[in-house]
């Protein structure tokens, strides 16, 4: 392969200087397409979706097919890694997701790796599948939520406006909390190792909620996170490109480009 061959997306991340920039969208596969509503319809469940390679491949392709985007993301959920660790996740029609809350440190102790690689075994299968299904040009990105923003679902049982349980443990049991975080920045490595060895061409790592600490909190509980993984995946895969995108960091994406040692970051509006 030439490097004009190369994907378009997978060229970008490597500082190269394009006519156009590669093009896909946050949430290309999902229910604005009528073909997704279609499916999501006949399914039992959301999880189902997403743990269901067959029906995971065909949501991923949907919108390639109809717009011809540059880059592909992986159809799962950031919150298959709790239910993966032992926690009870559902997701509940006009709701979202909901989870079994965390709310004692005997609750931390019932949080597991020891299945998770058999849990999301369905989501490797569905990124094996798409690289012998899209178009030749096509970079296939895999993801996963970051330590915090998963964090937070799990300590207030689903989405939330104020994030208080999140903030109770981080300022009223940081050592508890500091095992959670470090659980997932393990497990969510994990993850995203396995979804390169399958197929995946670059992974993106999602904090949508970072905005919410103030700097000291942010440092400790998204950037040092975000580093911790970001080094790793580029010590044991270095050939796969890292995007973060720690939504609303504000002057702080400043400290993220220069310390995570990511190849590429998400900007929020």
């Amino acid at each position: 392969m030439t490097q004009s061959d190369e994907k378009l997306l997978l060229r970008t991340l490597k500082g190269e200087t394009l006519a156009r920039p590669p093009v896909w969208l946050m949430r290309q596969a999902g229910r604005y397409l009528p073909e997704y509503r279609k499916l999501r319809a006949e399914a039992d469940g959301f999880l189902d979706l997403c743990f269901t390679p067959d029906l995971a491949v065909e949501i991923t392709l949907q919108p390639i097919r109809r717009y011809g985007f540059d880059a592909a993301i992986l159809f799962s959920d950031i919150l298959v890694v709790p239910h993966a660790l032992g926690q009870k996740v559902w997701f509940e029609e006009g709701v979202g997701p909901r989870l079994e809350a965390i709310e004692t440190a005997a609750g931390l102790d019932r949080l597991s790796k020891k299945g998770l690689h058999e849990a999301l075994a369905p989501v490797y299968e569905t990124v094996r599948r798409l690289r012998t299904s899209l178009p030749e040009k096509v970079a296939l990105i895999g993801f996963a939520g970051a330590p915090w923003t998963v964090a937070s679902y799990m300590l207030e049982g689903g989405s939330s406006k104020d994030f208080a349980a999140g903030k109770r443990w981080a300022y009223g049991a940081p050592g508890d909390f500091r095992r959670l975080i470090d659980l997932l920045v393990d497990a969510t490595g994990d993850y995203l190792i396995a979804q390169i060895d399958a197929g995946a061409e670059a992974v993106q790592i999602f904090d949508s909620w970072a905005g919410v600490w103030p700097e000291a909190a942010f440092r400790e509980w998204c950037l040092e996170p975000a580093k911790a993984l970001t080094t790793r995946l580029r010590r044991e895969r270095p050939e796969v490109p890292v995007i973060l995108f720690p939504r609303g960091a504000g002057l702080l994406y400043r400290d993220f480009a220069r310390e995570t040692g990511a190849q590429a970051l998400g900007l929020d509006t």
